[in-house]
């Protein structure tokens, strides 16, 4: 199991059986040192279950922003209610590390399959929508989704982001 998902799973695991948070692994492996945003995305029998994360990191390192979103991710997505112990066998976990984000000055500089879009309003209202998601296969249409997550109206200007991810199941 790769090693992402596999501290996901047992942060989650851990907290929803006996309500504790679980410490980074120590000594801290090299690939979490880095300070990097993360989407903990969790499916149940192939459909969303819960799916929380930052784009900018706000944790010390990976490891931390990988627990705490994992946890968040099956406690407090406002979308479902908290994952039960009767579930956790049948979870499917994935991570995404985002790239820092760009701003870009065109929409001819996306692609819904390779970028993740930001979109952030004047007034400071944003959303975000990760890359490679089923069903997503236009700029137009993931535009559509990020403004209608943020509720920003199609016609009020927006400041556009894009990132990468490294996708890990």
């Amino acid at each position: 199991m790769d090693i992402h998902v596999e501290l996901a799973k047992r942060a989650i695991d851990e907290f929803v059986r006996n309500c504790r948070v679980i410490k980074p692994p120590d000594p801290l492996p090299d690939e979490f040192k880095v300070k990097r945003g993360v989407f903990v995305s969790i499916k149940e029998f192939g459909e969303l279950r819960g799916c929380i994360g930052t784009f900018m990191p706000i944790y010390k390192n990976l490891a931390e922003e990988i627990i705490n979103n994992a946890i968040s991710s099956a406690t407090r997505d406002p979308r479902f209610p908290p994952v039960r112990e009767d579930e956790l066998g049948h979870l499917d976990i994935s991570v995404d590390v985002l790239s820092e984000p760009e701003q870009v000055s065109d929409i001819t500089e996306l692609d819904p399959k390779k970028y993740g879009l930001i979109l952030r309003t004047e007034d400071g209202r944003q959303g975000l929508l990760l890359p490679d998601l089923e069903g997503v296969n236009t700029v137009a249409e993931q535009m559509r989704i990020v403004r209608l997550k943020a509720g920003i109206m199609p016609d009020e200007d927006v400041i556009a982001f894009r990132f990468t991810v490294e996708r890990h199941k």
